[in-house]
Protein backbone atom coordinates (compact mmCIF):
# COMPACT_ATOMS: atom_id res chain seq x y z
CA UNK A 1 0.00 0.00 0.00
CA UNK A 2 1.31 3.36 -0.80
CA UNK A 3 -0.59 6.45 0.88
CA UNK A 4 0.72 9.47 -1.60
CA UNK A 5 0.71 13.53 -1.56
CA UNK A 6 0.18 13.99 2.35
CA UNK A 7 1.36 16.07 4.97
CA UNK A 8 3.05 13.77 6.79
CA UNK A 9 2.37 14.53 10.46
CA UNK A 10 3.95 12.45 13.76
CA UNK A 11 4.68 14.15 16.60
CA UNK A 12 6.14 10.54 17.98
CA UNK A 13 9.15 11.53 15.61
CA UNK A 14 8.51 15.29 15.54
CA UNK A 15 8.01 14.94 11.94
CA UNK A 16 5.96 17.49 9.42
CA UNK A 17 6.96 17.54 5.86
CA UNK A 18 4.59 16.30 2.22
CA UNK A 19 5.60 12.60 1.90
CA UNK A 20 4.57 9.62 0.75
CA UNK A 21 4.05 6.57 2.87
CA UNK A 22 4.57 3.23 1.97
CA UNK A 23 3.50 -0.15 3.76
CA UNK A 24 4.39 -3.55 3.58
CA UNK A 25 2.41 -6.08 5.69
CA UNK A 26 1.72 -4.94 8.71
CA UNK A 27 4.56 -1.98 9.27
CA UNK A 28 5.77 1.23 7.38
CA UNK A 29 8.41 0.19 5.12
CA UNK A 30 9.40 3.82 3.66
CA UNK A 31 8.82 8.03 3.86
CA UNK A 32 9.59 9.64 1.29
CA UNK A 33 9.19 12.17 -1.20
CA UNK A 34 8.49 11.49 -4.67
CA UNK A 35 7.63 7.27 -4.20
CA UNK A 36 6.67 5.38 -7.41
CA UNK A 37 3.72 3.10 -6.81
CA UNK A 38 4.76 -0.56 -7.81
CA UNK A 39 2.88 -2.59 -10.07
CA UNK A 40 -0.24 -3.84 -8.34
CA UNK A 41 -0.21 -1.56 -5.46
CA UNK A 42 -3.27 -0.04 -3.99
CA UNK A 43 -2.69 3.57 -3.63
CA UNK A 44 -4.56 6.26 -1.14
CA UNK A 45 -4.49 9.62 -2.64
CA UNK A 46 -3.63 12.17 0.40
CA UNK A 47 -3.86 15.10 -1.62
CA UNK A 48 -4.73 18.01 0.53
CA UNK A 49 -4.64 15.57 3.44
CA UNK A 50 -2.82 14.64 6.67
CA UNK A 51 -1.62 11.35 7.26
CA UNK A 52 -1.07 11.03 11.16
CA UNK A 53 -0.46 8.04 13.31
CA UNK A 54 -3.70 6.01 14.19
CA UNK A 55 -5.76 8.10 16.96
CA UNK A 56 -5.72 6.17 20.46
CA UNK A 57 -8.83 6.87 22.73
CA UNK A 58 -7.90 5.31 26.00
CA UNK A 59 -11.43 6.03 27.33
CA UNK A 60 -14.21 3.65 25.89
CA UNK A 61 -16.94 1.82 26.94
CA UNK A 62 -17.86 -0.81 24.54
CA UNK A 63 -20.76 -2.37 26.83
CA UNK A 64 -19.35 -5.95 26.25
CA UNK A 65 -20.49 -8.37 27.82
CA UNK A 66 -23.70 -7.79 29.56
CA UNK A 67 -25.20 -4.12 27.59
CA UNK A 68 -24.03 -5.14 24.06
CA UNK A 69 -27.92 -3.72 22.96
CA UNK A 70 -26.10 -0.45 23.52
CA UNK A 71 -22.72 -1.17 21.45
CA UNK A 72 -20.33 -4.28 20.97
CA UNK A 73 -17.34 -4.98 20.60
CA UNK A 74 -17.49 -4.84 16.72
CA UNK A 75 -19.48 -1.83 16.25
CA UNK A 76 -17.60 0.06 18.89
CA UNK A 77 -14.17 -1.06 16.50
CA UNK A 78 -16.07 0.14 13.30
CA UNK A 79 -17.19 3.53 14.85
CA UNK A 80 -13.65 3.70 16.51
CA UNK A 81 -12.39 3.26 12.79
CA UNK A 82 -14.93 5.72 11.16
CA UNK A 83 -13.50 9.00 13.70
CA UNK A 84 -9.71 7.70 12.54
CA UNK A 85 -8.62 5.45 16.18
CA UNK A 86 -6.50 2.45 15.43
CA UNK A 87 -6.18 2.03 19.27
CA UNK A 88 -9.15 2.13 22.35
CA UNK A 89 -8.94 1.17 25.96
CA UNK A 90 -12.53 -0.11 27.12
CA UNK A 91 -13.32 0.35 30.50
CA UNK A 92 -13.99 -2.58 33.11
CA UNK A 93 -18.08 -1.65 33.98
CA UNK A 94 -19.51 -4.23 31.88
CA UNK A 95 -21.80 -7.30 33.29
CA UNK A 96 -19.54 -9.15 34.86
CA UNK A 97 -17.32 -6.33 35.47
CA UNK A 98 -13.63 -7.27 34.05
CA UNK A 99 -12.45 -8.41 37.61
CA UNK A 100 -11.25 -11.65 37.03
CA UNK A 101 -8.64 -13.03 34.58
CA UNK A 102 -11.31 -15.51 33.15
CA UNK A 103 -13.25 -11.95 31.84
CA UNK A 104 -10.60 -10.37 30.63
CA UNK A 105 -9.46 -13.25 28.33
CA UNK A 106 -12.60 -13.57 27.03
CA UNK A 107 -12.89 -10.11 26.17
CA UNK A 108 -9.30 -10.11 24.49
CA UNK A 109 -9.60 -13.26 22.72
CA UNK A 110 -12.57 -11.87 20.81
CA UNK A 111 -11.73 -8.43 20.42
CA UNK A 112 -8.62 -10.08 18.59
CA UNK A 113 -10.49 -10.57 15.45
CA UNK A 114 -11.97 -6.53 15.31
CA UNK A 115 -10.48 -4.02 12.53
CA UNK A 116 -8.79 -1.43 15.11
CA UNK A 117 -6.30 -2.72 18.19
CA UNK A 118 -8.92 -2.88 21.46
CA UNK A 119 -7.19 -3.33 25.05
CA UNK A 120 -8.93 -3.43 28.22
CA UNK A 121 -8.52 -2.16 31.55
CA UNK A 122 -9.84 -4.27 34.90
CA UNK A 123 -11.67 -3.05 37.30
CA UNK A 124 -10.25 -1.96 40.86
CA UNK A 125 -12.23 -3.62 43.31
CA UNK A 126 -14.21 -6.58 43.26
CA UNK A 127 -17.30 -6.53 41.75
CA UNK A 128 -16.63 -2.68 41.81
CA UNK A 129 -17.72 -2.42 44.59
CA UNK A 130 -15.40 -0.15 46.40
CA UNK A 131 -14.51 -2.36 48.80
CA UNK A 132 -11.67 -5.03 48.47
CA UNK A 133 -9.25 -4.95 45.63
CA UNK A 134 -8.90 -7.35 42.48
CA UNK A 135 -6.09 -9.47 42.10
CA UNK A 136 -3.96 -7.01 40.50
CA UNK A 137 -0.81 -9.11 39.51
CA UNK A 138 -3.11 -11.95 37.87
CA UNK A 139 -4.98 -9.25 36.15
CA UNK A 140 -1.95 -7.47 34.46
CA UNK A 141 -0.43 -10.66 33.71
CA UNK A 142 -4.00 -11.90 32.04
CA UNK A 143 -3.55 -8.68 29.86
CA UNK A 144 -4.99 -5.80 31.57
CA UNK A 145 -3.51 -2.36 30.70
CA UNK A 146 -5.03 -0.82 33.49
CA UNK A 147 -7.42 -0.58 36.51
CA UNK A 148 -10.10 1.47 37.10
CA UNK A 149 -13.58 1.12 38.50
CA UNK A 150 -14.81 4.15 36.36
CA UNK A 151 -18.42 5.04 36.46
CA UNK A 152 -18.25 4.39 40.27
CA UNK A 153 -15.61 6.86 42.20
CA UNK A 154 -13.73 4.84 44.64
CA UNK A 155 -14.66 7.13 48.22
CA UNK A 156 -12.45 4.94 50.93
CA UNK A 157 -9.22 6.69 50.78
CA UNK A 158 -7.84 3.52 52.49
CA UNK A 159 -9.21 1.83 49.39
CA UNK A 160 -7.20 3.90 47.11
CA UNK A 161 -4.16 4.06 48.84
CA UNK A 162 -3.68 -0.27 48.78
CA UNK A 163 -4.62 0.14 45.22
CA UNK A 164 -1.91 3.12 44.58
CA UNK A 165 0.76 0.88 46.57
CA UNK A 166 -0.14 -2.13 44.25
CA UNK A 167 -0.27 -0.16 41.37
CA UNK A 168 2.86 1.56 41.93
CA UNK A 169 4.81 -2.10 42.87
CA UNK A 170 3.10 -3.57 39.41
CA UNK A 171 4.13 -0.59 37.10
CA UNK A 172 0.29 -0.05 36.14
CA UNK A 173 -1.77 2.94 35.95
CA UNK A 174 -5.12 3.80 37.97
CA UNK A 175 -7.49 5.51 36.16
CA UNK A 176 -10.10 7.35 38.63
CA UNK A 177 -13.59 8.74 37.91
CA UNK A 178 -13.73 11.67 40.95
CA UNK A 179 -17.04 12.49 42.21
CA UNK A 180 -17.64 12.47 45.54
CA UNK A 181 -21.38 10.95 45.75
CA UNK A 182 -22.07 12.81 49.30
CA UNK A 183 -21.79 15.95 47.55
CA UNK A 184 -24.23 15.03 44.86
CA UNK A 185 -28.20 15.60 44.90
CA UNK A 186 -28.52 14.08 41.11
CA UNK A 187 -26.39 13.26 38.32
CA UNK A 188 -25.84 15.01 35.87
CA UNK A 189 -26.34 18.39 36.03
CA UNK A 190 -23.56 21.57 37.00
CA UNK A 191 -26.79 22.76 39.97
CA UNK A 192 -26.82 19.39 41.35
CA UNK A 193 -23.77 17.63 41.23
CA UNK A 194 -21.55 20.63 41.64
CA UNK A 195 -17.79 21.21 41.04
CA UNK A 196 -16.90 20.50 44.61
CA UNK A 197 -17.56 16.85 44.13
CA UNK A 198 -15.15 16.88 41.59
CA UNK A 199 -12.37 18.75 43.49
CA UNK A 200 -12.47 16.70 46.72
CA UNK A 201 -11.57 13.82 45.16
CA UNK A 202 -9.17 14.87 42.61
CA UNK A 203 -7.57 16.79 45.42
CA UNK A 204 -7.31 13.76 47.39
CA UNK A 205 -6.28 11.68 44.64
CA UNK A 206 -3.32 14.17 43.68
CA UNK A 207 -1.66 13.46 47.12
CA UNK A 208 -2.47 10.06 47.39
CA UNK A 209 -0.81 9.59 44.04
CA UNK A 210 2.07 12.01 45.22
CA UNK A 211 2.62 10.20 48.26
CA UNK A 212 2.79 6.64 46.99
CA UNK A 213 4.64 7.10 43.30
CA UNK A 214 1.64 5.64 41.63
CA UNK A 215 1.07 6.46 38.40
CA UNK A 216 -2.95 8.25 38.21
CA UNK A 217 -5.06 9.46 35.73
CA UNK A 218 -7.71 11.79 36.70
CA UNK A 219 -10.68 10.84 34.47
CA UNK A 220 -12.71 13.55 32.36
CA UNK A 221 -11.90 16.54 34.17
CA UNK A 222 -14.43 19.46 34.09
CA UNK A 223 -13.72 22.06 36.91
CA UNK A 224 -11.51 24.97 36.59
CA UNK A 225 -9.80 24.26 40.29
CA UNK A 226 -9.59 20.53 39.30
CA UNK A 227 -7.56 21.90 36.74
CA UNK A 228 -5.73 23.50 38.70
CA UNK A 229 -5.27 21.29 41.53
CA UNK A 230 -3.69 18.88 38.75
CA UNK A 231 -1.32 21.68 37.85
CA UNK A 232 -0.20 21.96 41.58
CA UNK A 233 0.40 18.40 41.46
CA UNK A 234 2.68 17.60 39.15
CA UNK A 235 4.79 20.98 39.61
CA UNK A 236 5.28 18.94 43.20
CA UNK A 237 6.56 15.97 41.23
CA UNK A 238 3.15 14.08 41.35
CA UNK A 239 2.86 11.50 38.60
CA UNK A 240 -0.31 12.62 37.73
CA UNK A 241 -2.25 12.64 34.25
CA UNK A 242 -5.47 14.07 33.13
CA UNK A 243 -7.47 13.66 30.42
CA UNK A 244 -10.36 15.68 28.65
CA UNK A 245 -13.14 14.89 26.63
CA UNK A 246 -14.64 17.20 23.77
CA UNK A 247 -17.91 17.60 25.64
CA UNK A 248 -15.96 19.12 27.55
CA UNK A 249 -13.95 21.64 25.77
CA UNK A 250 -16.90 22.25 23.57
CA UNK A 251 -20.10 22.65 24.96
CA UNK A 252 -21.38 24.52 28.69
CA UNK A 253 -24.20 23.80 30.86
CA UNK A 254 -26.38 26.05 28.47
CA UNK A 255 -26.30 22.90 26.47
CA UNK A 256 -28.81 20.70 28.71
CA UNK A 257 -31.32 23.00 28.09
CA UNK A 258 -31.16 22.63 24.21
CA UNK A 259 -30.49 19.07 24.20
CA UNK A 260 -31.91 17.28 27.33
CA UNK A 261 -30.65 14.04 28.31
CA UNK A 262 -28.68 13.92 25.00
CA UNK A 263 -26.50 16.59 27.13
CA UNK A 264 -26.67 14.76 30.04
CA UNK A 265 -22.85 12.94 31.55
CA UNK A 266 -20.92 12.51 34.56
CA UNK A 267 -19.11 14.92 35.49
CA UNK A 268 -21.77 17.26 34.09
CA UNK A 269 -21.53 19.89 31.76
CA UNK A 270 -20.04 23.15 33.18
CA UNK A 271 -19.93 27.05 33.06
CA UNK A 272 -18.30 28.71 30.31
CA UNK A 273 -15.60 29.39 33.12
CA UNK A 274 -15.07 25.55 33.73
CA UNK A 275 -15.04 25.37 29.45
CA UNK A 276 -11.94 27.65 29.37
CA UNK A 277 -9.82 26.51 32.04
CA UNK A 278 -10.14 23.02 30.62
CA UNK A 279 -8.97 24.46 27.32
CA UNK A 280 -5.86 26.06 29.22
CA UNK A 281 -5.08 23.26 30.90
CA UNK A 282 -4.66 21.62 27.47
CA UNK A 283 -2.68 24.69 26.22
CA UNK A 284 -0.26 24.40 29.43
CA UNK A 285 0.03 20.40 29.39
CA UNK A 286 -1.91 20.30 32.48
CA UNK A 287 -4.19 17.91 31.02
CA UNK A 288 -2.48 15.01 28.92
CA UNK A 289 -4.84 13.75 26.41
CA UNK A 290 -8.29 14.25 24.54
CA UNK A 291 -10.67 10.88 25.49
CA UNK A 292 -13.92 10.63 24.47
CA UNK A 293 -15.83 8.81 27.73
CA UNK A 294 -17.66 6.94 24.53
CA UNK A 295 -20.80 6.02 26.14
CA UNK A 296 -23.77 4.21 24.03
CA UNK A 297 -27.04 3.75 25.09
CA UNK A 298 -30.14 3.07 23.31
CA UNK A 299 -32.82 5.85 22.29
CA UNK A 300 -35.08 4.03 25.22
CA UNK A 301 -33.17 4.77 27.59
CA UNK A 302 -31.60 8.44 26.60
CA UNK A 303 -36.47 9.03 26.50
CA UNK A 304 -36.35 9.42 30.04
CA UNK A 305 -37.02 11.73 32.03
CA UNK A 306 -34.30 13.32 32.45
CA UNK A 307 -33.65 12.07 36.81
CA UNK A 308 -34.15 8.52 35.52
CA UNK A 309 -32.05 8.77 31.71
CA UNK A 310 -28.59 7.51 31.90
CA UNK A 311 -25.57 9.58 31.74
CA UNK A 312 -23.13 9.62 28.86
CA UNK A 313 -23.00 10.26 25.15
CA UNK A 314 -21.18 8.70 22.12
CA UNK A 315 -17.94 10.57 20.68
CA UNK A 316 -15.72 8.24 18.24
CA UNK A 317 -17.26 9.64 15.43
CA UNK A 318 -16.78 13.34 16.06
CA UNK A 319 -14.08 13.31 18.34
CA UNK A 320 -11.70 14.83 15.97
CA UNK A 321 -13.37 16.96 14.26
CA UNK A 322 -14.70 18.49 17.55
CA UNK A 323 -10.79 19.04 18.20
CA UNK A 324 -10.21 20.49 14.80
CA UNK A 325 -13.49 23.05 15.12
CA UNK A 326 -12.91 23.81 18.67
CA UNK A 327 -8.97 23.51 19.59
CA UNK A 328 -7.09 24.24 16.67
CA UNK A 329 -9.35 26.53 14.33
CA UNK A 330 -9.52 29.21 17.14
CA UNK A 331 -6.07 28.75 17.77
CA UNK A 332 -5.76 27.40 21.31
CA UNK A 333 -3.84 23.94 19.99
CA UNK A 334 -1.69 23.52 16.55
CA UNK A 335 -2.08 20.60 14.80
CA UNK A 336 0.61 18.83 16.13
CA UNK A 337 -0.52 19.35 19.64
CA UNK A 338 -3.67 17.95 19.12
CA UNK A 339 -2.47 15.22 17.94
CA UNK A 340 -0.35 14.49 20.66
CA UNK A 341 -3.42 14.87 22.88
CA UNK A 342 -4.87 12.23 20.68
CA UNK A 343 -2.19 9.75 19.63
CA UNK A 344 1.24 10.72 21.25
CA UNK A 345 0.22 10.74 25.11
CA UNK A 346 -2.25 8.33 25.77
CA UNK A 347 0.10 5.79 24.01
CA UNK A 348 2.64 6.97 26.61
CA UNK A 349 0.68 6.59 29.80
CA UNK A 350 -0.50 3.43 28.97
CA UNK A 351 2.54 1.94 27.54
CA UNK A 352 1.06 0.96 23.91
CA UNK A 353 3.69 1.18 21.22
CA UNK A 354 4.28 4.85 20.31
CA UNK A 355 7.00 5.14 17.38
CA UNK A 356 4.64 7.34 15.28
CA UNK A 357 5.52 7.40 11.71
CA UNK A 358 8.62 5.71 10.11
CA UNK A 359 10.52 3.31 9.05
CA UNK A 360 9.80 -0.01 10.85
CA UNK A 361 7.02 1.42 12.46
CA UNK A 362 3.01 -0.24 12.79
CA UNK A 363 1.09 0.52 10.06
CA UNK A 364 -1.29 2.19 12.19
CA UNK A 365 -2.40 5.37 10.12
CA UNK A 366 -4.96 8.62 10.01
CA UNK A 367 -5.73 10.48 7.00
CA UNK A 368 -8.11 13.45 7.44
CA UNK A 369 -8.73 16.56 5.84
CA UNK A 370 -8.56 19.34 8.13
CA UNK A 371 -10.16 21.31 6.24
CA UNK A 372 -13.43 19.73 5.17
CA UNK A 373 -16.83 20.27 6.11
CA UNK A 374 -18.18 17.48 8.88
CA UNK A 375 -21.72 16.85 9.56
CA UNK A 376 -22.54 12.72 10.81
CA UNK A 377 -26.35 11.72 10.69
CA UNK A 378 -25.67 8.40 10.67
CA UNK A 379 -23.68 6.29 12.74
CA UNK A 380 -21.46 3.15 12.99
CA UNK A 381 -22.14 2.75 16.67
CA UNK A 382 -25.18 1.46 17.59
CA UNK A 383 -26.10 4.23 19.66
CA UNK A 384 -26.53 7.88 18.43
CA UNK A 385 -26.83 9.66 22.11
CA UNK A 386 -24.76 12.55 21.21
CA UNK A 387 -25.83 16.49 21.06
CA UNK A 388 -23.22 16.79 17.89
CA UNK A 389 -25.45 14.86 15.68
CA UNK A 390 -25.95 16.71 12.42
CA UNK A 391 -24.08 19.57 13.79
CA UNK A 392 -21.69 21.00 10.92
CA UNK A 393 -17.50 20.46 11.83
CA UNK A 394 -14.82 20.97 10.29
CA UNK A 395 -12.35 18.12 9.86
CA UNK A 396 -13.15 14.55 7.91
CA UNK A 397 -11.73 11.54 8.33
CA UNK A 398 -10.75 9.95 5.05
CA UNK A 399 -8.98 7.11 5.69
CA UNK A 400 -8.01 5.06 8.68
CA UNK A 401 -5.02 2.17 8.22
CA UNK A 402 -5.11 -0.96 11.31
CA UNK A 403 -2.31 -3.21 11.40
CA UNK A 404 -1.51 -2.07 7.25
CA UNK A 405 -5.09 -2.60 6.56
CA UNK A 406 -8.03 -0.35 5.17
CA UNK A 407 -10.24 -0.21 8.01
CA UNK A 408 -12.66 2.87 7.23
CA UNK A 409 -12.94 4.50 3.90
CA UNK A 410 -14.88 7.88 3.65
CA UNK A 411 -15.08 6.32 -0.26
Amino acid sequence: MLVKNGRVLSPHSRLDLYADVRVEGDRILAVAPDLEPLENETVLDASGCIVAPGLVDTHVHFRDPGFTYKEDLHTGALAAAAGGFTTVLCMANTKPPVDSPEVLQDILRRASGEPVRIRQAASATKGMQGKELTDFAALKKAGAAAFTDDGIPLTDASVVLEAMKQAKVLQVPLSFHEEDPSMIVQSGSNLTAPNVAEDLLVARDCMLALHTGATVCIQHISSKASVALVRAAKQLGAPVWAEATPHHFSLTQEAVAEYGTLAKMNPPLRTEEDRMAVIHGLQDGTIDMIVTDHAPHSAEEKGRPFPSAPSGITGLETSLALGITNLVRPGYLSLPQLMEKMSLNPSKLYGFPAMGICEGAPADLVVFDEKADFCRTAWYSKASNTPFAGRHLTGAVRFTVCRGRVVYSAF
